[in-house]
């Protein structure tokens, strides 16, 4: 973990990250798939999942840890649970062919910074990776989306998501957006408001469901099925 992890911020250096599989077959792929994006990532190694991933990670510096929830010799949700609760935290991207909810909603509530599939081009996880490192957190776009259509579709009679938890409905689209994975300046852009006013409606977000940070007020309304 570098300096930089206590503002959240890479500066204009690569993103360093650290991949970890069961696979050094996958591995290697991923290596290769991020390696024509080196202005944004560097990968600065690998780990088997046999390994002791959280020493290496330190010893590696990384900013981001990229790894599988699926893999043979233990799961990636407890390495990932290790890892998100070192001091200060790694920040932990899931990165998958699981596109089941259930595991979505578990691994934002360990705290991961990210849950991607690997249907995904390098350029758009490179991209994310980046989002990732400057302490935005990230769905996939296609599971952000199918849930924002369900919410689009609620009926008139229910209110908007969020209402029964006492959210505006101003409140209601900021979540929603942050759900999509958008950052305070893309969601403030879309509502036409300015960063200062979405970090206001985010702060009052936060109060009425009891977390501190946008992981957990994700993890929160998803496993609740606001969103849903």
């Amino acid at each position: 973990m570098t300096d930089d992890d206590a503002t959240g911020e890479t500066a204009d250096r690569p993103v360093r990250v650290v991949l970890v599989d069961d696979d050094e077959i996958i591995i290697v792929g991923l290596q290769g798939m991020l390696a024509r994006h080196s202005d944004q990532v560097r990968v600065v190694g690998g780990a088997l999942a046999t390994e002791d991933v959280l020493t290496k990670a330190l010893d590696l510096e990384a900013d981001v840890v990229l790894l599988d929830t699926t893999l043979h010799e233990t799961s990636g949700l407890e390495l990932a649970s290790e890892l998100v609760a070192e001091k200060p935290p790694f920040r932990v991207v899931i990165f998958t062919e699981d596109n089941d909810e259930r595991r979505l909603f578990e691994a934002l509530r360990l705290g991961v910074s990210g849950y991607l599939l690997k249907s995904m081009s390098g350029l758009q996880l490179a991209d994310h990776l980046v989002l990732v490192a400057n302490g935005e957190v990230i769905v996939d776009p296609t599971m952000a989306t199918r849930i924002a259509k369900r919410a689009a579709h609620m009926g008139d009679t229910q209110g908007w998501p969020g209402s029964q938890l006492g959210l505006s409905q101003r409140e209601s689209q900021v979540l929603g957006l942050l759900v999509e994975g958008m950052s305070n300046r893309l969601i403030a852009a879309q509502l036409v408001v300015g960063e200062e006013t979405v970090k206001t409606h985010l702060r009052s977000i936060y109060r009425k469901l009891g977390v501190n940070d946008r992981a957990h007020a994700i993890a929160t309304v998803l496993r609740q099925g606001i969103f849903t």
